[in-house]
């Protein structure tokens, strides 16, 4: 695949890789040499969400950062779930493929449920979980329902597959200081849902805030095998949907997990604050146990 015209080589370096999983093939991020970290993105953000971690993390780490597919340089099939289910099977495949082990897992707004069904699956796998503001559980009975039911309804498919509504309205509407989204770093979010044949999986995973309960809910129920993990969790504060209340239910469910609360920064906090973000997961990662190997 050539890389794409709008794709700005000085905020996004990076060498492609790809492979071929169901519904199409998966772009992904490897980066450097060292202890694996791996890196799932939500929506309508894409490992390009992830950069500035990258290039930090590689010079002593290897980083991966799949897209899931329908996003950023994925391919985008017409014809295909969107499911965070079948994005986490995806995901399950590139390790597979790639054979990681023992790595540290980042995720963030549905890379939680998608990234952390691999790690309660299989805990063996991972050393140590990095939560950016997501959440495990089902949004039924919560203030994200009535939210969940417009955009995952006619309204919601109009928005999001007419107007782009999610990377165009939603993204910036999220962050905690809207002046931090330069118009450059905007476009790079924008092209990707260029035409409305590449907006189907924005859409759907709109409809499955609500529609992937059971599915959460399942997960949630193995949150044990997520809490004896070491965990560090990075909040924004400002995050308009992923507020406090989410927070304090990821401090009951991972006990020892360190907490940072980032005070100005909205729900990418991987854009707003990306020195903290770099600083805190540094820190955490030498603090854990010396990594067995990379990959196998």
């Amino acid at each position: 695949m050539r890389r794409p015209e709008w794709l700005d080589p000085a905020l996004y370096p990076f060498e492609p890789h790809f492979v071929d999983v169901d519904g199409g093939r998966m772009h992904y991020v490897d980066e450097g040499e060292g202890p694996v970290v791996l890196m799932v993105h939500g929506t309508p953000t894409w490992s390009f969400l992830y950069r500035n971690l990258i290039r930090d993390l590689a010079r002593d780490h290897r980083v991966i950062a799949p897209d899931n597919l329908g996003f950023g340089l994925s391919e985008k099939p017409r014809e295909w779930g969107y499911r965070p289910a079948d994005h986490a099977a995806n995901l399950a495949r590139l390790v597979e493929a790639l054979e990681l082990r023992d790595f540290v897992l980042v995720v963030h707004d549905f890379g939680g449920p998608i990234g952390l069904s691999h790690a309660a699956a299989h805990p063996e796998r991972v050393r140590g979980i990095v939560l950016f503001n997501t959440w495990l559980w089902s949004l039924r009975g919560s203030p994200a329902e009535r939210i969940g039911r417009v955009m995952g309804g006619a309204v919601g498919r109009f928005l999001y597959t007419r107007l782009n509504f999610s990377p165009r309205i939603v993204l910036p509407a999220a962050y905690g200081d809207r002046r931090k989204l330069s118009r450059e770093v905007h476009r790079h979010y924008l092209m990707p849902f260029a035409s409305r044949a590449d907006r189907p999986g924005t859409w759907i995973l709109a409809r499955e805030l609500l529609a992937s309960s059971e599915w959460y809910d399942g997960l949630w129920h193995q949150r044990d095998r997520l809490a004896i993990k070491p965990a560090l969790i990075l909040w924004g504060m400002k995050d308009p949907a992923f507020g406090p209340d989410y927070l304090e239910r990821w401090r009951a469910a991972l006990p020892r997990a360190r907490v940072v609360e980032i005070p100005e920064a909205g729900h990418f906090v991987q854009e707003e604050a990306p020195e903290t973000s770099i600083r805190e997961i540094r820190s955490f990662i030498s603090s854990l146990p010396h990594a067995g190997s990379a990959s196998a």
